[in-house]
């Protein structure tokens, strides 16, 4: 699919960008519905990003955000990226959708999770690792396969955990897709995302529209 690519000169800078596209999309969708469908994925850029919304005038009653994926471990876990999220908020008043990877059955936990999402959502957040991966569709995991569901978990472990996470069906359902990509260790799979490579997860992802916002680091070659 086509990526629209958007460059900044750092870090914070792409975290200041990226609250502001928030802004915008949710302005559009709650003046639309009444409601913001948000997908959130782990890591440290968005966390950046939330301190600065948190400052922002963002209509949080009318926020609902959804966990693009989770590391399976126990509530309170400081490896959950909900735990991050809950900080990253500072007590602004979204609903929040966890993912309920404390169940004993990760698969029906997935199921549950699947009939709480939105036919549609507003705004997707993905990451980029530096071997391709996004949400946590990571390379040569049996996930990468799944069609018939949004949600499901990995198959193994990826660095120390299970996880949950939205499939490429699950994450097609987003009107936009935004991702965040810093650092000098993006820029090969900066390039084949932009490229379209399928050889790497992130490479097979669709939605209806991407965005795609990069420091320089990341950018590297792929800024020419």
């Amino acid at each position: 699919m086509h990526h629209e690519l958007e460059l900044y000169t750092d870090g914070a800078a792409v975290a200041a960008a990226a609250a502001d596209h928030v802004v915008d999309a949710a302005a559009a969708a709650v003046a639309e519905r009444g409601q913001f469908h948000f997908a959130v994925s782990g890591g440290h850029t968005p966390w950046e990003m939330f301190a600065v919304l948190a400052e922002r005038d963002l209509p949080w009653e009318q926020v609902v955000i959804y966990q693009v994926d989770e590391r399976v471990a126990p509530e309170g876990d400081p490896d959950r990226n909900l735990a991050h999220l809950t900080t990253a908020l500072a007590g602004a008043p979204a609903s929040v959708v966890p993912m309920p990877v404390e169940d004993p059955d990760v698969d029906r936990g997935a199921s549950l999770y699947a009939q709480r999402l939105p036919e549609r959502f507003d705004l997707v957040h993905l990451g980029l690792g530096p071997d391709g991966h996004t949400a946590s569709l990571v390379p040569g995991d049996a996930v990468l396969d799944v069609t018939d569901r949004p949600v499901a978990p990995t198959a193994g472990e990826y660095q120390g955990r299970r996880r949950m996470t939205l499939t490429y069906p699950g994450i097609a359902r987003a009107a936009r897709l935004l991702w965040l990509v810093t650092g000098a260790s993006k820029v090969e799979p900066l390039a084949k995302l932009l490229a379209g490579d399928r050889s790497i997860p992130a490479g097979r992802v669709t939605a209806g529209r991407s965005v795609v916002m990069a420091d320089r680091d990341a950018a590297g070659t792929a800024s020419s």
